[in-house]
């Protein structure tokens, strides 16, 4: 079917039946290959829908005051060793952790998906993942630490070496030139995509979401709880992003979907779980007022469960249950109050606004 415009003395004429097989062609990866971003007609309308909430929950560092937390830093009689210990652990895993996950997303995975829409929607994540990397560098500068100790925390800590160890070697499977027609190379992206996204940003940023959120709801640290509040929000729209990718990849290449496969995925959540827990005592090495180790390891296998089911896969540790119900609530995020003007702060317009419940987390 054609269509045709007259414009003066000049005929346009439009082909239908092209546009609707170019459509056709959207596929996540191994679909048209064009240097136009043809966003519509959309093929993947989830893409388009998380960009739209991931683009209304934008925020920045610095509208967050960090006053109160540089005076608690300062006072070691209102924070102790294992708090400050906790802080810098944070600040030093994920000062490592963002980075490496920006990079997949742009040198890997956003080059090789083909429709424009997941592009789209992974160019968001990307730059989510660089204000993450630029509030922890506002919380160093803040707090005074010596950039050079958080450096020296990814490379000199075991249990962070290993965690970023277990995610760069999956990466680095796919910076090459790589035929995605063979079905061994789509498994290495179907892995690559769920080890990022179910794996590292769904299960092993969550002991320490839980323990410096555990902190800031005694009132210590409140500015870098709020900042690691709003990087919870936008975690949850990653590990979407991913899980959607992911589960379009296998759809459209079912190939790829065999026994082996999925236990292999399921053995990858183990090792993921494994050296999350080694991390999170290496974080806690002591109880702590108000924090239990035990706690937040078996919260590791309850998440970690959550997001197998997820993508179709079955428990490691099924009937696990949530011991920290609370870090639902810190999702609740719509509105804030400005420590120092007494005014309200509202980081998502109200057209989009994206609460998570318990069950999403």
């Amino acid at each position: 079917m054609q269509k045709s415009f007259q414009v003066g003395a000049k005929t346009f004429v439009l082909d239908q039946a092209k546009a609707e097989a170019a459509f056709a062609a959207k596929k996540v990866i191994n679909g048209r290959v064009t240097m136009t971003f043809n966003l519509l007609p959309l093929k993947y309308q989830w893409a388009y829908d998380l960009y739209r909430t991931m683009k209304a929950n934008h925020w920045e560092p610095e509208d967050i005051p960090m006053g109160k937390d540089i005076e608690q830093w300062r006072d070691e009689k209102v924070v102790s060793d294992v708090e400050r210990w906790i802080i810098r652990m944070g600040i030093g895993y994920f000062s490592a952790a963002e980075g490496i996950v920006g990079d997949n997303i742009q040198h890997v995975v956003r080059e090789l998906v083909t429709a424009p829409e997941l592009k789209l929607v992974l160019g968001r994540h990307a730059h989510e993942e660089n204000i993450h990397a630029d509030s922890l560098l506002y919380m160093i500068a803040s707090l005074g630490i010596n950039p050079h100790e958080c450096e020296a925390m990814f490379e000199d800590v075991p249990t962070i070496v290993r965690k970023n160890e277990f995610v760069t070697k999956v990466s680095k499977e796919l910076r090459r030139d790589i035929d995605l027609t063979l079905p061994e190379n789509k498994r290495l992206l179907a892995k690559n995509i769920f080890v990022f996204g179910q794996c590292m940003e769904g299960t092993q940023f969550y002991g320490l979401f839980g323990m410096i959120l555990s902190l800031y709801r005694q009132n210590k640290f409140p500015g870098i709880g709020q900042m690691f509040r709003y990087t919870l929000r936008d975690e949850s729209n990653h590990i979407e992003v991913f899980r959607n990718l992911f589960m379009d990849l296998v759809e459209e290449n079912r190939e790829i979907w065999t026994t082996e496969f999925k236990e292999e995925l399921r053995g990858l959540m183990r090792e993921a779980i494994a050296l999350e827990k080694e991390f999170i005592r290496d974080c806690l090495p002591v109880n702590a007022v108000g924090l239990a180790i035990e706690e937040f390891l078996t919260y590791i296998d309850y998440i970690a469960d959550r997001r197998l089911e997820g993508c179709g896969l079955a428990p490691l540790s099924p009937g696990a249950k949530n011991p920290l119900p609370w870090l639902a609530e810190m999702m609740d995020i719509k509105k804030e109050q400005n420590f120092f003007e007494g005014r309200v702060t509202e980081y998502q317009k109200a057209s989009s606004l994206n609460v998570a419940s318990d069950d999403e987390l």
